[in-house]
């Protein structure tokens, strides 16, 4: 995964919608990553792959999975993205489905501009086994 080579601003200090941002691209870049774990192969299914494991309704149901593992850190940074006010609403997910996404989200990019890029493998692999979603869709 890229390595952040940091800012002047310290990453506690972003909203939970801008370390969101970031959260996508980089769940988005560890699902990828995993995708291509099961080979080479057409990028139609490779797509589909990784659209299986990046979704609202995918990271909620990995957030069960990794929930009383994340530190007392983690846990705030969660739930400030969790909690965020966002303009958007989903279309293809439930409300609640869609914020804890955020909170993920917001949690991987937290973890991102603070170099942790082996805890964002360790979290990635608890929610995602290799197994999972891995099949044509």
């Amino acid at each position: 995964m890229l390595d952040y080579t940091g800012t002047a601003q310290d990453p506690r200090q972003f909203s939970p919608l801008t370390l969101a941002f970031l959260g996508d691209a980089v769940f988005e870049l560890c699902a990828r990553q995993r995708v291509l774990e099961s080979g080479n192969q057409p990028v139609n299914g490779l797509h589909k792959q990784a659209v299986a494991l990046v979704n609202a309704g995918a990271q909620s149901q990995g957030l069960e999975k990794i929930l009383d593992q994340l530190t007392e850190e983690e846990m705030a940074v969660y739930k400030r993205g969790r909690n965020a006010t966002s303009n958007s609403t989903p279309k293809h997910a439930e409300l609640s489905d869609y914020r804890r996404a955020t909170g993920v989200e917001a949690l991987f990019g937290y973890l991102y501009l603070m170099g942790r890029q082996e805890r964002i493998a360790e979290l990635f692999a608890q929610m995602n086994p290799p197994e999972t979603g891995m099949q044509d869709g």
